[in-house]
């Protein structure tokens, strides 16, 4: 590890150095996700409607930049993720996919995925701010609380052992050379789409900035756990679990654990708060009817519940743990996209009126 990395560990201490990462990490993330308008759930809808565009772009280009640089590093031998939680810790393939369909469903009702939710909080969005904060109670009573039982039921359903069972490169018997190509691919295919839709440069560098800090994750803390005489704990961008954490620590700060995830929840929201105001687009916004507001409730505990479930949300699964080819969270991203798809379809769609029906009064 650089000589100034364990400098500062040494005068600050581990945890204290993981939490000042997330928050730069955050906030780099924050900032970017905002000006790029990053959103699996945009994506997701884009491509369902057929009408594949600025939004796809946006999404292709941060997770293509997630996978080359991660595995960029992984190649060059400054990253080691066989400890990270996705690929050494057993997993389970029901969670992941039923956690993937619920989280999906959320999404779509709740008009965001997890990091979008903070990041619009941050811009004056109260609806997805309240989304957020149920979001974070499901999240915690699914991880310690009332819906714990049945997340550990669902779990044991169908689990698989960790390290190359759960990794998606040694089951498909392929390297990290090959990871690496793929990357490079879906970075063309980013690309492409950008042409075509007339992405503006302002959001191609923002997009790949979104993905480029979910790889500086994974090196950060895998850096600093080198240093570490504790297990190792490399992760990095995730939200369902830090939402519930950094909740808990607002409600009683005894809770306070310092590690990377504590510092990202704010880091994020401070980033975008940023871009908002930089760019003067911060404003209020609410409910509009009760109805809505129900949507919306209902949506963020179904995230809650699925992202702990499924061990990642939107980010943490579908970027970070498919940047890692975790076997889970390609489970999982897959289950988002399909339930975003048919939750659309069912809730949103539009009913066609035949050509010459008359309207009646309601």
């Amino acid at each position: 590890m650089p000589v100034d990395a364990t400098a500062l560990v040494d005068a600050l201490g581990e945890g204290p150095v993981l939490a000042l990462g997330g928050l730069v990490v955050g906030a780099a993330f924050g900032f970017a996700a905002q000006r790029s308008r990053f959103c699996l759930r945009a994506a997701a809808l884009e491509f369902f409607h057929g009408e594949v565009g600025q939004r796809v772009a946006v999404w292709l280009m941060a997770f293509a930049t997630a996978v080359v640089w991660t595995q960029g590093f992984i190649l060059l031998e400054l990253l080691d993720v066989s400890e990270a939680r996705q690929l050494a810790q057993r997993g389970s393939l029901s969670g992941a996919a039923i956690g993937g369909l619920m989280f999906g469903a959320g999404m779509v009702m709740t008009r965001g995925c997890a990091s979008r939710l903070l990041v619009l909080s941050a811009t004056g969005n109260l609806r997805a701010l309240l989304s957020g904060l149920v979001m974070a109670v499901a999240a915690q009573s699914a991880m310690s609380g009332a819906l714990a039982p049945l997340r550990e039921t669902i779990t044991g359903w169908w689990t698989i052992d960790g390290g190359s069972a759960r990794d998606l490169l040694v089951v498909l018997g392929l390297g990290h050379g090959h990871a690496l190509a793929f990357g490079l691919v879906w970075c063309a295919a980013a690309y492409v789409y950008a042409v075509k839709s007339r992405l503006p440069a302002a959001s191609w560098f923002t997009a790949s900035g979104v993905g480029g800090m979910v790889a500086l994750g994974w090196l950060f803390t895998y850096t600093i756990a080198q240093s570490s005489f504790a297990v190792p704990h490399v992760t990095s961008i995730t939200f369902t679990g830090p939402s519930a954490d950094t909740l808990m620590v607002v409600l009683d700060r005894t809770r306070l654990v310092w590690d990377f995830d504590i510092g990202l929840v704010p880091g994020v929201f401070v980033g975008s708060l940023a871009g908002a105001l930089l760019f003067r687009e911060f404003a209020l916004v609410g409910f509009r009817d009760a109805v809505g507001m129900r949507r919306y409730i209902a949506g963020a505990v179904l995230m809650g519940f699925g992202g702990m479930l499924a061990g990642g949300c939107a980010v943490g699964a579908g970027v970070s743990g498919g940047a890692i080819f975790a076997l889970t969270a390609w489970v999982t991203l897959a289950c988002i996209w399909a339930a975003a798809g048919v939750t659309d379809f069912l809730l949103d769609r539009e009913v066609p009126v035949p050509a010459g029906a008359v309207p009646t009064a309601s």
